[in-house]
């Protein structure tokens, strides 16, 4: 996990098994892909890809489990892509923090604090696009 403000750092499973121990982190590789198999099962099935998303895990001092912790499956720490509109080799469309993203790289913004202001035309699309993947994925496909 990054310091506030940074990005979280990928790494290898080796790197997690050195971490945590290789049956601790066999047991969170195989917790994390039934999860996102199954969440993405569902999406599919109401018109939406999850093309990746982030899944963060603690362990429960008493118990010694692992707990799924922080954030899960939502715009902000996955991209979901339009079923009916995905074609291979180009940017897809998205209900996902990419379109902001894409403005900041339009700037050419440095990536370091602060990040500039966002205009309310690019707050109002995102938003636009976390509502539309919510109705689809909690209220029934397009």
């Amino acid at each position: 996990k990054a310091e506030r403000g940074m990005h979280d750092v990928n790494i290898p499973f080796a790197g997690m098994e050195a971490l945590i121990g290789a049956e601790m982190a066999k047991l969170i590789r195989e917790v994390s892909v039934t999860l996102y198999m199954r969440a993405a099962a569902y999406a599919e099935s109401q018109g939406i890809i999850i093309a990746d998303t982030k899944l963060e895990f603690g362990v429960d001092p008493s118990s010694g489990q692992p707990m799924l912790i922080d954030e899960v499956l939502t715009p902000d720490s996955s991209r979901f892509w339009p079923l009916s509109q995905y074609a291979p080799g180009r940017p897809q469309p998205s209900f996902d923090k990419q379109f902001v993203r894409d403005y900041l790289t339009s700037l050419n913004w440095n990536k370091q604090p602060p990040a500039p202001p966002l205009p309310a035309s690019v707050i109002a699309q995102t938003s636009a696009r976390y509502r539309e993947a919510y109705r689809r994925l909690a209220e029934g496909r397009d």
